[in-house]
């Protein structure tokens, strides 16, 4: 292909997971001088973005990409695309407190956050693991709920989107989406798969 007498070569569309680690910051670069996510890929990765985002203290599956529009498809609210946590908080979650983040909590301010699903997976005498599934994430979503409870959140790990799992992802490697994984998410955001393109098979 030649654009005004010049060869063009198409860029390759990237789909990338990350396991995050606790401690970096989802961004390009940060104008505090914290390590960035960025750090988990080697000096010669191609460019990708961070599919939303997930602060400094979360962990888990971050999707990087260099296809904008697919990238902003997954991280719209009107997608519906679940959002699946493993949250340790220092307390044993009953009843009432998973039906309360059910039903939802209003702010100080008046937004009204809740989540479509929690439940107890596991825990000790003096905390436990909460799983809980957001459809519509906002802005530090789950620890701002915790927070108006006046429950610390000890950990939060995002171990899936949509069908995409985190698994056994080693914490701060990456890897490409499969074939499969990438037609699983664009199935899942309501559309058709799109006919695949050629996705990375090399691993970082």
């Amino acid at each position: 292909m030649e654009v005004d007498g010049q060869r063009v070569i198409a860029r390759s569309c990237l789909y990338w997971m990350l396991n995050k680690p606790r401690g970096l910051v989802t961004s390009t670069q940060d104008e505090r001088g914290r390590d960035t996510i960025y750090s988990c890929l080697e000096a010669d990765a191609p460019w990708l973005a961070p599919v939303g985002r997930l602060d400094k203290a979360s962990e888990g599956m971050l999707l990087l990409t260099n296809d904008t529009e697919w990238g902003a498809r997954i991280a719209a609210p009107e997608t519906h695309l679940e959002k699946r946590y493993h949250v340790q908080i220092a307390t044993i979650a009953g009843a009432e407190l998973l039906t309360s983040l059910r039903k939802g909590i209003t702010m100080p301010d008046g937004e009204a956050l809740r989540v479509k699903q929690a439940e107890v997976r596991g825990g000790g005498a003096r905390n436990c693991w909460v799983e809980i599934v957001l459809e519509e994430g906002r802005n530090r979503h789950i620890r701002r709920m915790f927070e108006q409870l006046g429950i610390p959140v000890l950990r939060l790990v995002r171990v899936a989107i949509g069908p995409l799992l985190l698994g056994d992802l080693p914490k701060g490697r990456v890897r490409p989406l499969t074939t499969e994984e990438k037609s699983l998410l664009d199935q899942a955001m309501g559309r058709k798969a799109e006919r695949p393109r050629r996705l990375q098979d090399e691993g970082r």
